[in-house]
């Protein structure tokens, strides 16, 4: 694994830090150190010892590396962590020693661990997606009617907005944004089953304990185990995929909208950003690219999570163990994509007049069905179809603009004045609900701020 080469291209070092060796270490010591305050709270062991345990929780006092080595003979890195806790903990007090780790099992510890890791991460990422959001709602309001070619399986179709375009980003990135915050507040729960998840080394303590467990971390409290129930982090997977959905979506867009032919916008300028090994000239999309490929691969890894879900029994053999760095990878590299889409969004430069010009580089085909329906109201569909898609073939033949060639249609100028024909060429009159669906995602966007 070549993270310390490719990873910093796709994720800000904010995002490796948040998911990294350290982080998921210090998130089982909290675990750790939480247990021992719950089951203190009720009484199974000594507040002192609890105290001393959550004093030896310190993450720098224990090496990542080391750890993970250790934990390859375990399957998992708990037991080496445990030992390291419980020789720490023994320096201080052999008797709180006896209470580390006290009735959990090894997938307590992660499975914590991985709802803390997340709850930090995924409030970065929401902290990204506000920005995209504010950006997008700029752009949205900016361009309401800055008229551009829509296009259809990448081709010229009807004349639409670039407001139009940018709305739609907004309203992806708004339901992404609501779901990813409705698995933070409300999706992460503690895990604490024990051994066979019936908790029974705790005794009758057993659900209080579970109480007290997830209200010192804040997190929330299952109802039963979720050892084989992998619900809650394919809920933080369905919610990447949302983001990586709609963070993709606006990176290709930007992409092919950046095209040397097309050049209707460009991505905001930076110090030797976008350049070539090759072609000094070039300056290419780089922060749309980056983004469209971590989108690509938090779909891939939201894919093993999700793959994840079907376990054995009361313990997974081997579907658990595949979450931890698919996990780690997709928050990180959604976080990554989040940040890039945030940088081209806030700093997109948008060319009105290249829009207009592709607008019309079809000399006035995309206006061909309306001129059809207004024709139509005097000669009837079949007859109006027939004309002007004759019309449109010579256009497209001749070069000849299509007003020139409904003109010339003499049975067309029978039922039609010059001037009706010009208005029917005219894209302005053409966007039908263009700016209403703007106004709408603006007011969702306003009520909707978190």
């Amino acid at each position: 694994m070549a993270g310390e080469l490719f990873r910093p291209i796709f994720v800000p070092d904010e995002f490796r830090e948040a998911v990294s060796g350290r982080a998921w270490l210090r998130a089982m010591l909290d675990a750790e150190g939480a247990l021992a305050m719950a089951q203190a709270r009720t009484g199974l062991i000594p507040r002192q010892a609890a105290e001393i345990i959550v004093s030896c929780c310190d993450v720098d006092r224990f090496d990542p590396e080391e750890i993970g080595r250790k934990g390859r003979a375990k399957g998992n890195p708990v037991p080496p962590l445990v030992r390291a806790l419980t020789e720490a903990v023994s320096r201080v007090s052999e008797d709180a020693a006896s209470h580390v780790h006290k009735g959990a099992t090894s997938q307590d510890i992660m499975d914590t661990a991985a709802m803390l890791v997340s709850r930090h991460a995924l409030g970065l990422i929401l902290n990204e997606v506000e920005g995209i959001a504010a950006a997008c709602a700029r752009l949205t309001d900016t361009n309401r009617d800055t008229m551009m070619p829509g296009r259809t399986l990448l081709q010229q179709a009807l004349p639409t907005t670039f407001g139009l375009k940018a709305a739609g980003w907004l309203v992806s990135v708004l339901e992404a944004r609501d779901r990813l915050f409705a698995v933070r507040e409300w999706g992460l729960a503690v895990q604490l089953g024990g051994a066979g998840g019936t908790l029974a080394s705790l005794g009758p303590a057993g659900t209080r304990v579970l109480s007290e467990f997830a209200r010192e971390l804040d997190l929330v409290e299952p109802v039963v185990p979720w050892h084989t129930d992998r619900v809650r982090v394919s809920d933080i997977a369905g919610a990447l995929s949302l983001v990586a959905g709609a963070l993709g979506k606006i990176s290709q867009d930007v992409i092919l909208m950046a095209q040397t032919e097309v050049g209707e916008v460009a991505e905001p300028a930076g110090e030797g950003r976008g350049g070539s090994s090759t072609l000094p000239h070039k300056q290419n999309p780089i922060l749309s690219v980056t983004a469209a490929a971590g989108a690509r691969r938090v779909l891939d890894l939201a894919h093993t999570l999700q793959a994840a879900m079907v376990g054995e029994h009361e313990r997974a053999a081997g579907a658990w163990h595949s979450e931890w760095e698919a996990l780690s990878d997709a928050l990180a590299l959604a976080g990554g994509a989040a940040a890039a889409v945030r940088e081209v969004t806030e700093g997109l430069e948008v060319y009105p007049e290249k829009m207009l010009e592709n607008l019309n580089a079809t000399r006035g085909l995309l206006l061909a069905e309306n001129v059809t329906t207004v024709a139509a109201q005097h000669l009837g569909r079949l007859e109006a179809h027939d004309l002007v898609e004759e019309a449109s073939h010579r256009t497209l033949e001749g070069g000849k603009p299509l007003r020139e060639e409904l003109l010339s249609e003499p049975r067309l100028g029978e039922v039609l004045s010059e001037e009706e024909i010009d208005a029917a060429l005219d894209p302005a009159g053409y966007l039908g609900s263009a700016g209403e669906f703007v106004d709408r995602a603006l007011k969702l966007y306003r009520e909707e701020e978190i």
